[in-house]
Formats: structure tokens, C-alpha cells, sequence
């Protein structure tokens, strides 16, 4: 098995949260182009399509005050990894429920055998 099918064999479920290391690529001013890697922090709301080819996941997190949604592919090579950090547990399929700001509701940790 290669580097990045191991890495890749997270299933994904809502009320995870989770740290997605994305690398982007960035010019400067005189051209050169630099890759660095972005973490994003949050709980997953939503999954599409599972772990086929064109499968991808929803990851919510509040920045400053503001929700921000980001939209990631599954099997994307620009995912460098995929960290979980806690699961919740939950009894929906799409969580975005806790998009509404009228609802302040936490969810609860997973509890383990």
C-alpha cells in the first residue's frame, strides 16, 4: 500500500472534528511559487458520496464570530493529512443544524467501552 491510500482510509462521519493539513501553493511578487500547508479545525457536518472518486466532506468551523464551511475531497492530493481530534456522538446523517444561530445545542463527546 502506498503513503497516500493508508492515509486516505479515515472514514469520515459527521460530529468528527477534525484537522485537515491542506498545501497550497502561493506565488510572490517576483514569480516564485512556495507550498506551504494550512490547517483547518473543525467538525464535519456532512459527507457525500463516501470514500468513491468523487466523495468529498463538509467541515465547519466559527472564525472570529463567523461560520465558515469548507468543502474538501475525499482522495484530493492537495490533503496533505487528516487528524482527528474528537468524535461526537450524533444521530443525523447532515449536522447542519448547527449552522442556525438560534440554535446552541453541544454535542456530546463519544463515549467509549
Amino acid at each position: 500500500m502506498t503513503e497516500q491510500t493508508s492515509d486516505k482510509a479515515i472514514i469520515y462521519r459527521p460530529g468528527m472534528l477534525v484537522r485537515v493539513h491542506q498545501k497550497i501553493k502561493e506565488t510572490n511578487t517576483k514569480g516564485e511559487e512556495k507550498d506551504r500547508i494550512q490547517v483547518f479545525e473543525g467538525t464535519i457536518i456532512a459527507t457525500k458520496h463516501g470514500q468513491e472518486a468523487g466523495g468529498t466532506f463538509t467541515v465547519r468551523k466559527i472564525s472570529n464570530g463567523v461560520g465558515v464551511e469548507k468543502i474538501f475531497p475525499v482522495h484530493s492530493p492537495n490533503i496533505d493529512k487528516v487528524e482527528v481530534v474528537k468524535e461526537y456522538a450524533v444521530r443525523r446523517a447532515k449536522l447542519h443544524f448547527l449552522a442556525d444561530t438560534n440554535f446552541k445545542r453541544k454535542l456530546e463527546e463519544k463515549k467509549t467501552k
